[in-house]
């Protein structure tokens, strides 16, 4: 097996939930995000990041506005819309129950 597939695949499995934590939060660009994400070690590239935002907003679960740069083009800053809010909620609901399993199958393996 190649443990870096593995890796690759866990990741991708919690970036929609970490790219919409980081939303919440508030407005964001998205090389803050892509930012962020490496400040967490979950890197992630600008072919991955720019589809699902548009996915996200494609859905209705974001919303943006433009921003006129002194620096360059016109920046597109996201935020969560109400749907987008809820459905953040469901999310971070599967995440704890989720991460709650993993951590007591985790814990309880360790000491068989």
């Amino acid at each position: 097996m190649n443990i870096d597939n593995t890796q690759s695949q866990m990741r991708k499995g919690v970036l929609e939930f970490c790219i919409l934590s980081i939303i919440k939060q508030g407005e964001a660009y998205p090389s803050d995000i892509i930012e962020k994400m490496k400040e967490a070690k979950l890197d992630i590239l600008e072919g991955t990041l720019y589809p699902l935002l548009t996915r996200l907003k494609n859905a209705e679960l974001l919303t943006y506005r433009w921003v006129e740069s002194s620096s360059g083009p016109p920046r597109k800053y996201f935020s969560m819309t109400e749907k987008g809010e809820l459905f953040y909620k469901e999310l971070e609901s599967t995440w704890n129950e989720l991460a709650n399993a993993v951590h007591q199958l985790t814990q309880n393996s360790s000491t068989i």
